[in-house]
């Protein structure tokens, strides 16, 4: 390359004159004064309604639903039939 490709390409990278004439200027008290100047606080009554109304409404914050186990339900036949089965089939007196 060229040296004055080079030269321009530094000239390119440093940063303006007008750029270091200026100071920098803090706006952070400006900033918070605007940003608490519109701050508006709801009634407590009314937060807690809106709070009251969305608790629950989850899928994660409804118990499981309890359903009724069902008992096994007894035998129909009677020890007299399992004997006289056996005796049937297996010719066990």
């Amino acid at each position: 390359m060229s040296a004055a490709l080079l030269r321009r390409g530094l000239e390119l990278l440093e940063p303006p004159e007008e750029y270091h004439k200026k100071k920098p200027v803090n706006h952070l008290r400006e900033n918070l004064q605007y940003m608490l100047k519109g701050r508006l606080v709801a009634d407590k009554a009314v937060t807690e309604q809106v709070l009251a109304q969305n608790r629950g409404r989850k899928s994660k914050d409804q118990p499981p639903e309890k359903t009724e186990k069902k008992k096994p339900e007894g035998t129909v036949f009677t020890e007299e039939d399992f004997r006289k089965f056996e005796r049937e089939y297996f010719g066990v007196p």
